[in-house]
């Protein structure tokens, strides 16, 4: 089959790629499902208190000079953590950014684990990117994989059902922004160390936090116009105790989440990596049990069991 658009090969990133170590690259992967999804279910209750671009600033300037700590501790003689200004991580930075801010606007509307299926669509990007720009085979079992994962994403959602929201949609165009910075993390940040990375997508989530809170202190919308979407059109509270420690808790789970998900894509290929990562809607799901009493019902239940059955396929791949 003769492959059309831009071939990326590893080489052509920052230094040599490393060898990978699957083993590791799953456990860390799945680490980071879970301290996503106690990131999102903190953001859901914060977002009655806080704006988004509030929770960005605050949580960004306390982030920003613990990783730098953390990168001047950790790095290597080669490393340098002026590397999270450089265009490959400030661009996988910014597919973050757009990544979670499709997940985080609706977090007031939707449950958790709807979110969570509609960004988790992105595996199906990531094949089909891992294949045209990385020229990663995929072969039958992966493709088997993802195949099946992506159909328990759509047996939650339910598109053309009564159960289907149009808001459910901006959740999957988070999952084509994940993709992509998958695809940018293993093509061109492999020899880029994860305290650097994480700087970079700190930084650039302050600066959009801030850009956007001076707009919206620039426009002053009407009330009426606010409260259509307080979460984002709302202006800065003062915080409270509990609301310090909501930022605080975040800190610390972008702290780790920041750490352990680009090294997870730096020790195994992206495919392997993209079907572990849909642990994360099992995760959500239980959390929003227990947090916000969103109860499952028999199709979600029955989505996550194909998800996770799509995840030992792989395994034995």
């Amino acid at each position: 089959m003769t492959q059309t658009g831009p071939r990326i090969s590893a080489a052509d990133g920052i230094g040599t790629a490393r060898a990978d170590r699957i083993p590791l690259g799953i456990a860390l992967v799945l680490a980071s499902t879970l301290l996503t999804a106690l990131q999102e279910a903190t953001i859901k209750f914060a977002s009655s208190d806080m704006t988004l671009w509030q929770i960005y600033v605050l949580r960004s300037a306390f982030l920003i000079p613990i990783l730098l700590v953390i990168a001047a501790i950790w790095r290597s003689p080669q490393d340098r953590w002026t590397d999270a200004l450089r265009p490959w991580p400030l661009a996988r930075a910014m597919m973050f950014v757009m990544m979670y801010f499709s997940m985080y606007s609706v977090l007031p509307y939707l449950h958790l684990s709807t979110i969570a299926a509609g960004v988790y669509t992105a595996p199906l990007f990531v094949a089909c990117l891992s294949f045209v720009l990385l020229g990663e085979p995929v072969g039958w079992r992966g493709l088997l994989a993802i195949g099946l994962g992506f159909c328990g994403v759509l047996v939650m959602l339910r598109p053309g059902t009564d159960a289907f929201d149009w808001l459910m949609l901006v959740p999957v165009m988070g999952g084509l922004f994940y993709a992509l910075q998958a695809i940018i993390t293993r093509s061109k940040c492999r020899r880029i160390s994860p305290s650097s990375l994480a700087v970079s997508l700190a930084f650039a989530l302050l600066v959009v936090g801030a850009v956007a809170s001076l707009l919206l202190l620039a426009i002053s919308p009407e009330p009426a116009t606010v409260s259509v979407a307080p979460f984002l059109l709302d202006s800065w509270a003062r915080p409270s105790f509990l609301e310090w420690t909501v930022i605080a808790v975040l800190t610390l789970l972008m702290v780790g989440n920041g750490l352990v998900l680009p090294a997870a894509y730096q020790l195994a290929p992206t495919v392997i990596i993209a079907t572990f990562d849909y642990c994360y809607l099992i995760f959500a799901t239980l959390l929003g049990y227990l947090l916000f009493a969103e109860v499952p019902d028999i199709q979600s239940v029955l989505g996550m069991v194909m998800i996770v059955s799509a995840g030992l396929i792989i395994v034995r791949r």
